[in-house]
């Protein structure tokens, strides 16, 4: 199908409303557009200088982590979360009890992304894949009471306070099963010729206009993009998550999506899903360059002085880049030393200026790898 012939669907009648029924996608799509083929070719260029990238640090495992959470921390404040990601890496005991809902909605996405990229290597990125990623975000939190892990089996929503005064409103949960087994069909069809980056963008529209749960669907549609990239053997390591793009680009965002639904126009949101894979690939590398520079510099002219304490101090700060905020207690367990020894290391860090104590008590002190946190 030509994209310029793509009729998004159509609306049908429900229960004194009406639902938007969108065209199932598992076909090939063409285009004459020379705009997307222009950022097609630059976004997978800016991919293979990430993966390239990847593939030349060593370790890159322990920065993984660190875009794990901050994708985490942006998408949920996209639906409206509040956690930042400095409070995200803090030991849930010591959060606000008015935050914890935040932070347990932030951590529990931390916790799905990790399990289902486990998932990707004995599992295909199926329904069955997405609903057990959905029952770990959901697993606390205020989504516990929305049907964590199943598809929703009732109309739901977006916008306004009822089905009457509804932004828009999802197809019907009686048209959930054909719609999704299309767009699981759609995503793993090899008979289909068409780039994987054209694939997600689709995908992840399709995914979004279904709407099949409760509650979760914008984090899960953007958890998806990363999933497909990683299975699709496009991305060698988890480092690529649109939703910093997305957010800084909200209203965008929000529109061209709805501009498929209302104006047919596939064409906008696949350029502007594309521009987002060329401008996070780029932030990506910067990114990573920067890390590897600060850690070679803290290794060679902070650590290596510490005479002996360096190696006890260099496992220490490798631990920094999974878990950027600690206590003295943390660095205990990740070093086995004493309680005192733990905490004096603690304190040249703070002096190296390595660390920085945000709370300014004398107890139960919390300290944040300041200059690594920045970067993100």
């Amino acid at each position: 199908m030509n994209i310029n012939d793509f009729k998004a669907g159509i609306y049908k009648k429900g229960f004194e409303y009406q639902y938007f029924l969108p065209q199932k996608i598992n076909h090939s799509f063409v285009w004459t557009d020379e705009g997307i083929n222009d950022l097609l070719e630059k976004a997978s260029f800016k991919l293979g200088e990430l993966n390239s990238f990847s593939r030349l640090v060593p370790d890159t495992d322990m920065f993984i982590i660190m875009h794990i959470f901050k994708e985490a921390v942006v998408s949920s404040r996209i639906e409206g979360t509040q956690t930042n990601i400095e409070e995200a890496f803090v030991n849930e005991k010591d959060i606000n009890p008015e935050k914890r809902d935040d932070w347990k909605e932030v951590n529990n996405y931390v916790t799905a992304m990790n399990n289902a990229i486990a998932e990707l290597k004995s599992l295909p990125l199926s329904n069955r894949l997405i609903k057990n990623t959905h029952k770990i975000l959901l697993s606390s939190g205020r989504g516990e009471r929305k049907t964590p892990g199943e598809f929703r089996t009732s109309q739901n929503w977006i916008g306004g306070a009822t089905l009457s005064d509804a932004v828009f409103i999802p197809p019907a949960h009686t048209e959930l099963q054909d719609l999704l087994s299309d767009l699981e069909f759609f995503l793993n069809n090899k008979d289909i010729k068409i780039p994987h980056l054209v694939r997600i963008a689709i995908g992840h529209y399709q995914f979004e206009t279904i709407h099949p749960f409760l509650d979760g669907n914008g984090r899960i549609g953007r958890l998806l993009i990363t999933l497909y990239l990683v299975a699709s053997g496009i991305l060698e390591k988890p480092l690529l998550y649109l939703s910093d793009f997305f957010e800084k680009n909200k209203t965008l965002y929000y529109d061209n999506l709805t501009f498929v639904r209302t104006k047919d126009d596939l064409a906008q949101w696949l350029k502007f899903f594309l521009t987002g894979v060329i401008v996070t690939a780029e932030n990506s590398v910067e990114t990573l360059r920067k890390i590897i520079e600060l850690k070679a510099y803290i290794e060679k002219e902070q650590i290596m002085s510490m005479g002996k304490r360096s190696k006890q101090a260099l496992e220490l700060f490798h631990h920094l880049f999974r878990k950027p905020v600690i206590t003295v207690s943390d660095a205990q367990k990740m070093t086995e030393l004493s309680p005192k020894a733990a905490n004096e290391l603690v304190r040249i860090f703070v002096e190296l200026k390595i660390l920085r104590e945000t709370t300014g008590y004398q107890r139960n002190r919390v300290f944040v790898f300041d200059e690594y946190m920045r970067m993100f």
